[in-house]
C-alpha cells in the first residue's frame, strides 16, 4: 500500500499544472504534510487588452514533522484597456498585492489546514480565511476532504471617494478521492458558493434602447459546481487526466468544462505536460447587449453573456540536481493559449460578435529540502 501511494502521489505531481502546487496545501497523501520548499514564480496574462504580470513567491517549512507553515506572495501588475474600458472610460494601469500564510497540521490520518489570504488594490480590498481537513480511511485507499472559506471585500471607487461598499462569500467544499487500481485514481468535488453584498464593477455600464445606463445586478448569488476526474497511468513513464465539470447558479448561469492532459518522463530529468480544455456557458437572466425593456436588474458584463472558451497548453520541466529524500531542484516553464468567444456581447467598435485571443505564461522555479 505503501508503494502504491508513493506512485500515485508522483502521479498527481507529474500533472499537476505550476501555480496548482504552489499556494496548495493538499494532494492525496492526507497524513503526510507537505514537502518543504521554497517557489519562485513570474506568471503574464496578456489578452484582450488585458496584460497581468508580477512575480509570486512561495515558501514553506515544517516543524516537528507535525506542522508545516507557508508563507505566499503574489503581485499583478495590470495594464488595462479592454474592451469595456476603451468603449466607456479611459485605460489604466494598477497594482494588486497578495498575502497567503498557511498552517498544516498532521495527526494520525488527517490533517487540518488554515489558511488566511489578503489582496490589496486601489479600489478593492479582499481578505479570507479558511479551514480545511482531509481524512485518510479504508487504509489509505479513500481520502475524505472538507472545506470552508469566509470571505469579506471592500469596494471602493477611484475617483468617487463618496462610494463605497462590500461583499461577503462563504464557501463550502466536500471531496472524495478513491484508489480504484495501484494505477488509476477517481476524485469527485463538490463545492457550494454563497454571496451577499456589491457583486458587480462600478465602473461598468449596460445599454438599455441604444443608450448608456448604470448596471445593475442583484445583491446575492448562489452557486454549485461539482466536478469528477480520472488519473490513469500509461506505460512506465505517462499518465492521462480526464475531469468534467458543472457549474449553475441562482442567476440562471450554466457552465460546463471538458479537460484531458496527457503528461510522460522524458529520460530522467524531463517531464512534459500538454493539455486541452472548452468551457461554455450560458447567460444570466438579467444579462443584455441592448436591453429593450426595462427590468430591476441589468448588466452588460460579458463575463454574464453567453461565450464559449477553449485553451491548448503545455508545459516543460527540468530537474538540475537532487538526492532522494535530501533535496531537488528544479525548474518549469508553461504557455497556453486561450480563445474567448461571446455569442451576444457586441464589440461597439465593430459591431460583431466580440472575440480575442490570450496568452498564458510561467515560469516555476523550485526548490525541494
Amino acid at each position: 500500500m505503501a508503494a502504491t501511494k508513493h506512485w500515485l502521489a508522483r502521479l498527481l505531481a507529474l500533472l499537476a499544472a505550476p501555480l496548482g502546487g504552489l499556494l496548495a496545501a493538499g494532494g492525496t497523501r492526507a497524513a503526510e504534510l507537505p514537502e518543504d520548499r521554497g517557489d519562485a514564480m513570474f506568471h503574464l496574462y496578456d489578452g484582450g487588452g488585458v496584460r497581468a504580470s508580477g512575480p509570486a513567491l512561495l515558501v514553506r517549512k515544517s516543524i516537528a514533522d507535525k506542522v508545516s507553515l507557508s508563507a505566499g506572495y503574489y503581485v499583478d501588475m495590470v495594464s488595462n484597456a479592454s474592451i469595456d474600458v476603451v468603449t466607456t472610460a479611459s485605460p489604466f494601469k494598477e497594482t494588486r498585492n497578495a498575502v497567503d500564510l498557511g498552517a498544516v497540521y498532521a495527526v494520525r490520518d488527517s490533517l487540518l489546514t488554515l489558511s488566511l489570504a489578503r489582496s490589496t488594490e486601489p479600489d478593492y480590498v479582499a481578505s479570507s480565511a479558511s479551514l480545511d481537513m482531509s481524512q485518510e480511511v479504508f487504509g489509505g485507499m479513500t481520502t475524505i476532504a472538507l472545506g470552508f472559506t469566509r470571505g469579506s471585500d471592500e469596494v471602493s471607487k477611484t475617483g468617487s471617494p463618496e462610494f463605497a461598499d462590500y461583499a461577503k462569500h462563504w464557501q463550502y467544499r466536500l471531496g472524495v478521492t478513491q484508489i480504484l487500481t495501484p494505477r488509476w485514481l477517481m476524485s469527485l468535488n463538490f463545492e457550494a458558493v454563497s454571496d451577499d453584498g456589491f457583486l458587480g464593477s462600478p465602473y461598468r455600464v449596460a445599454r438599455a434602447f441604444g443608450a448608456i445606463v448604470p448596471e445593475r445586478n442583484p445583491r446575492t448569488r448562489s452557486s454549485r459546481a461539482i466536478k469528477l476526474r480520472s488519473v490513469t497511468a500509461v506505460g512506465e513513464q505517462g499518465a492521462v487526466r480526464a475531469e468534467y465539470r458543472y457549474f449553475w447558479d441562482t442567476w440562471d448561469i450554466g457552465a460546463h468544462t471538458l479537460e484531458a492532459g496527457y503528461a510522460r518522463h522524458i529520460g530522467e530529468r524531463w517531464i512534459a505536460d500538454a493539455h486541452a480544455r472548452y468551457y461554455t456557458q450560458s447567460k444570466a437572466l438579467f444579462y443584455s447587449d441592448n436591453a429593450t425593456t426595462d427590468t430591476l436588474y441589468l448588466s452588460r458584463n460579458r463575463q454574464l453573456g453567453t461565450f464559449t472558451n477553449t485553451g491548448l497548453g503545455a508545459k516543460l520541466a527540468y530537474t538540475f540536481a537532487g538526492a532522494p529524500g535530501k533535496y531537488e531542484l528544479k525548474a518549469s516553464g508553461s504557455y497556453e493559449l486561450l480563445r474567448f468567444d461571446y455569442a451576444d456581447f457586441t464589440d461597439l467598435r465593430t459591431g460583431k460578435p466580440y472575440a480575442f485571443n490570450a496568452h498564458v505564461l510561467q515560469l516555476l522555479v523550485t526548490a525541494i529540502f
